[in-house]
């Protein structure tokens, strides 16, 4: 079945989203047809069951879904991580039945779009050192770099509520939202759009009970992380086609450049970890559906290891293709500024170490 999926997929992602995806990047614009493209195929809402108005898909069936796109468009598949994974999952797992029936539908058909506020200008890694706060369910503060900030109908806002560092959070439901575009230079994924949003006493509704705000933040960040990883492990796969493709056509010295054993060991490695980076992410997704306490673990794994990979593949791609790898004419190029988002979003390759090590050890020994 996943054969099937993922041929489907694949052909909905070339018809809609790769005629844009060059545009988008080069002028830095959010362009919202592909997505209500993909929502009308039943791809926004893939993991949310079908009585909310998703596709039913499990982790395993998702993350083809999210390979698929970020083969193609990385901000596209940005986007549905943001959508889907922090925000309507985050709503399914936490949501009163209400809230559930109120926004799930409208996520998945794009009818409403979400974003997830939780990093602040000195709160990053350390999540609980967030300074917004809420009384009552009134929040103040600042948040930064939240993808869909700007374009967004609803919220998932992170605040303090008590001076306990983990209890002390709690999520909010927000949709009177000021929201001011980040107009510094960015690297990569520059089809999306990522906002500072100001609160000022701003009227919140609480999800997931008061005082379980981390709790609330770190599940979703699970959900966004196996995105993550299945988004590297697409723009992998797209670094080694390109690579590919220019191995066996480009001749210097009068013969094809991949002839060359020097050429052959970099395709080689490409291809492994590819390989390694795709089992990774589906052991991880098998894990998840499973509910298996392992997941956290497999799946930081698979954010680490898939995007670090990918990052390897991306630089011998640009190499390798020399100036046609530097030249934003071929999307080697956008994939090798966009990857290095990837390491960073939703946990840094760091933390993921660090949430790995402290599994492992954590763990009484046998």
């Amino acid at each position: 079945m996943t054969s099937d999926l993922r041929a489907r997929v694949r052909a909905i992602v070339d018809r809609h989203v790769r005629p844009i995806a060059r545009r988008a990047d080069a002028e830095r614009v959010f362009l919202r047809e592909p997505l209500d493209a993909l929502a009308q195929e039943g791809l926004v809402g893939a993991p949310i069951p079908k009585a909310y108005g998703g596709a039913g898909m499990t982790n395993v069936e998702s993350i083809v879904v999210y390979e698929e796109t970020g083969r193609v468009c990385s901000s596209t598949r940005g986007f549905l991580a943001v959508q889907v994974g922090l925000v309507a999952q985050c709503l399914l797992d936490w949501g009163s039945e209400e809230q559930k029936q109120r926004w799930l539908p409208k996520l998945c058909s794009m009818e409403a779009i979400g974003c997830y506020a939780l990093t602040e200008p000195d709160a990053g890694s350390d999540v609980a050192g967030m300074k917004t706060t809420a009384q009552g369910n009134k929040i103040t503060g600042e948040k930064w770099w939240i993808t869909n900030g700007t374009v967004a109908d609803v919220a998932l806002v992170f605040a303090r509520t008590s001076d306990d560092r983990h209890r002390g959070l709690t999520a909010f439901l927000v949709t009177d939202i000021d929201a001011e575009k980040m107009e510094d230079p960015e690297l990569g994924h520059r089809g999306s759009v990522h906002a500072r949003l100001r609160f000022d006493e701003t009227p919140g509704e609480i999800i997931g009970g008061e005082g379980n705000g981390f709790t609330v933040a770190m599940s979703a960040l699970d959900h966004g992380r196996l995105g993550v990883a299945a988004g590297a492990v697409g723009i992998h796969a797209a670094c080694l086609d390109e690579s590919l493709a220019f191995a066996q056509t480009r001749k210097q010295f009068g013969k094809r450049i991949g002839d060359f054993q020097l050429i052959q060991a970099d395709l080689a490695n490409m291809a492994t970890e590819l390989e390694a980076s795709r089992l990774l992410c589906e052991r991880a997704a098998q894990l998840a559906d499973a509910n298996d306490p392992q997941a956290r673990r497999l799946t930081s794994m698979a954010k680490l290891y898939c995007t670090e990979a990918a990052s390897r593949a991306a630089n011998k791609a640009v190499v390798l293709l020399g100036a046609r790898g530097y030249n934003n004419n071929n999307p080697v190029e956008r994939h090798y500024r966009d990857i290095k988002g990837l390491e960073i979003y939703e946990g840094t390759s760091h933390i993921q170490r660090l949430i790995i090590g402290r599994d492992l050890v954590g763990k009484p020994p046998k």
